[in-house]
């Protein structure tokens, strides 16, 4: 699913979104065109078989899969079309295992790309297609930004989609034996969108993890939550930004469950001059409390201003612990991170969509927040894992269970239990 998803970089460095199930930049410039020819070829099938087949090989597996999809009621004819792309791409296994880990503090990365720029073109593009953002904020109520928000993160709105066929794609990773089911059920929801008439082979064109379209659906998605919004027939989230709109906004409404008329991120300020006395295990998204709970513990929107006294839970977000950026996170906020489950990226994303709405640029730590380097960050789960904590894997990412035992330590310590790794932690 899209939220399993970690920050990745090239050996050049360019900045990539990646997944335990997928990856594509979205700093390219240029637009993708489909492919119109044949495919090219590809690697060939490797000489062992995988282990986790019972010994078959590629052929044999691929073989299942396509009894599978008739099954699943895909037509001979679509399978026949798709044959010449059903081939093993050992290049696309590589990527997938190879991937590294790209660490950038919050400030950095939401600066690099919820840049102005982009909030521009956000604005720009609800209005250029005001009837069909209005349409699906009426019909599935999520606002224009929250929409705009994702597609200018996912393909910096249909400039950059990829440009690998996807089949070859889905079937390499299927054969991998690293999330092979998954890929399994992606390959056949693929051949269902082009048996449905939404896309044919050759236009099937996406990231090497096989994403797909402009705000880059798992196949699986696209079959569920593509809707044709232009009336073309066609669900077709390459080319109609009204099925884009559409679609995005039905897959954030229905997926991932998204409430109508509710925020989903709000920049605060948190007290600083008693900061001993604050409750800082409490800035927890596991943690919700009423608005007015805030309010009274000194949490003031980011002018100043005083929250509203009421019962709208909320949670205390600090991306970068209590001397970083702070925001309230709404239960609209699980959108976010259920479509990519990296904190920076899901709070990077809510925060654009708020700029896009309208508010100001967060305001800036007051001195630079220190991040520990990748190899401290693992050294440091390492030993909240020798010290009987759950970090989830060690892998210099700072995910979920791994700010929760960083916070359990520094109540153990008698530290401001922020969650924020320190190397005096």
């Amino acid at each position: 699913s899209f939220g399993i998803r970690l920050f990745l970089a090239t050996a050049a460095g360019s900045l990539v979104f990646s997944s335990s199930t997928l990856a594509q930049s979205t700093l390219a410039p240029a637009p993708v065109k489909p492919a119109a020819t044949s495919p090219k070829p590809a690697a060939a099938a490797p000489l062992r078989a995988n282990s986790c087949h019972d010994g078959a090989s590629f052929d044999r597996v691929l073989a299942n899969l396509k009894q599978q999809a008739v099954t699943a009621s895909v037509s001979q004819r679509t399978i026949a079309e798709a044959i010449p792309y059903l081939v093993y791409d050992q290049s696309i296994v590589n990527r997938d295992r190879g991937q590294r880990v790209f660490g950038q503090v919050f400030t950095e990365f939401a600066g690099r790309m919820a840049a102005p720029y982009r909030m521009q073109e956000g604005q720009a593009r609800i209005k250029t297609y005001a009837a069909a953002f209005s349409r699906a904020e009426k019909e599935y109520g999520v606002p224009p930004a929250v929409i705009a928000a994702f597609w200018g993160l996912e393909s910096d709105f249909g400039a950059n989609m990829g440009k690998l066929p996807t089949l070859r794609s889905l079937v390499s990773l299927a054969y991998d034996c690293r999330r092979s089911q998954m890929f399994q059920d992606q390959t056949i929801a693929a051949l269902k969108i082009i048996d449905r008439g939404d896309l044919t082979p050759e236009e099937m064109v996406g990231s090497w993890a096989g994403e797909l379209g402009q705000t880059q659906f798992l196949p699986t998605h696209y079959f569920t939550y593509a809707v044709d919004y232009d009336g073309d027939g066609r669900r077709d989230l390459l080319r109609s930004p009204a099925d884009v709109i559409g679609s995005t906004a039905n897959y954030i409404a229905n997926g991932l469950k998204w409430r109508r008329g509710e925020p989903w991120l709000q920049e605060v300020r948190v007290p600083q001059n008693h900061a001993s006395d604050f409750p800082w295990n409490q800035a927890d998204l596991t943690i919700q409390l009423p608005r007015s709970k805030w309010a009274q513990r000194g949490v003031v929107y980011a002018d100043g201003k005083a929250l509203p006294n009421d019962d709208l839970p909320a949670s205390l977000l600090l991306p970068m612990g209590r001397k970083g950026p702070a925001f309230l996170a709404y239960p609209n906020f699980a959108a976010y991170t259920e479509w990519n489950n990296s904190l920076i990226y899901a709070t990077t994303a809510g925060y654009l969509a708020t700029r896009i709405a309208g508010a100001p640029p967060m305001q800036r730590p007051a001195t630079p927040v220190a991040q520990l380097p990748f190899n401290e960050l693992r050294a440091l789960q390492q030993l909240l894992m020798h010290a009987g904590l759950n970090v989830g894997k060690v892998d210099g990412v700072m995910g979920q269970q791994s700010r929760s035992a960083v916070k359990a330590m520094q109540i153990k310590y008698g530290l401001p239990a922020d969650s924020w790794p320190t190397a005096e932690l």
